[in-house]
C-alpha cells in the first residue's frame, strides 16, 4: 500500500511559532514532526474500521489477513467475499459489514467529488457511511487526505495537549477549543501534531 507523509512545512511552523507563544515553545523544544499518511481513502477508511476498539497489533494483523484475502483492498476485490469471508481475517461481524457497506457506497460514487469539498463538506459526506463518525472522518482529513486545517474537538488527547500547553486546570471548553482553532487556523493539523506530541509526554513532577 502506498504511503506518503504528513510533514510540517516550515511555512506553518513558523506561523504558529509567530501566533502563539507557548506552541511556538513547544515547536522549537520538539522540532519537525512527521507521520504516516496514506493517500488511498479507501483503504484508509478500511483500516480505520478495523482497529476501531484493539489495539494497534491486533489491527495490523487483521489488516494484513485481510489483504491476503484480497490481494489488495479496493471495493471491487472487497465485494467478491461474503461477510462471513472478511469476518475470518479476524473481526467482528459488524465491522465486516461496515467495510461490505463502505466499498458498495464508494463503488457508488460516494468517494467522487470530494476534492472540490470544504472539510465540513467532506464530513458530511464521509459520516454517511457504516461506521464512519465525525472524528473519524476527521482523521481521513488529516492522514488521508491531507488537509491542512483540520483541529477535532472530539480527539481527547488533543483537548489534553491544550490543557497541559497552557496549564489550564481542566480540558477546554468548546468555547475555548474553537477560540484556539481560530488561533491555529489555516494550520490547524501542523498543531494537531505538536498537541498529540505533548499529551503523549510523561507529566512532569
Amino acid at each position: 500500500m502506498s504511503k506518503l507523509m504528513v510533514t510540517c512545512s516550515q511555512e506553518a511552523l513558523d506561523y504558529l511559532t509567530k501566533k502563539d507563544k507557548r506552541l511556538g515553545e513547544l515547536i522549537t523544544r520538539v522540532g519537525p514532526i512527521t507521520r504516516t499518511r496514506n493517500p488511498d481513502l479507501f483503504s484508509a477508511m478500511v483500516d480505520n474500521i478495523i482497529s476501531q476498539q484493539i489495539s494497534g497489533k491486533a489491527a495490523n494483523t487483521v489488516y494484513e489477513r485481510l489483504v491476503n484475502l484480497a490481494g489488495e483492498i479496493t471495493p471491487q476485490r472487497l465485494l467478491s467475499f461474503s461477510a462471513e469471508q472478511i469476518q475470518a481475517c479476524g473481526m467482528s461481524m459488524r465491522k465486516a459489514g461496515y467495510i461490505l457497506g463502505i466499498a458498495q457506497a464508494t463503488e457508488a460514487g460516494i468517494l467522487d467529488g470530494l476534492d472540490s469539498l470544504n472539510d465540513d463538506q467532506v464530513i458530511e459526506r464521509l459520516i454517511e457511511l457504516p461506521g464512519i463518525g465525525v472524528w473519524t472522518a476527521e482523521m481521513l482529513l488529516i492522514f488521508s487526505l491531507g488537509r491542512p486545517d483540520v483541529l477535532s474537538y472530539g480527539d481527547l488527547a488533543i483537548r489534553r495537549g491544550i490543557q497541559r500547553l497552557y496549564r489550564h486546570k481542566n480540558p477546554p471548553t468548546r468555547e475555548q477549543f474553537e477560540r484556539y482553532r481560530r488561533r491555529y487556523s489555516p494550520y490547524g493539523s501542523t498543531a494537531s501534531l505538536y498537541l498529540w506530541h505533548l499529551s503523549g509526554e510523561p507529566e512532569q513532577t
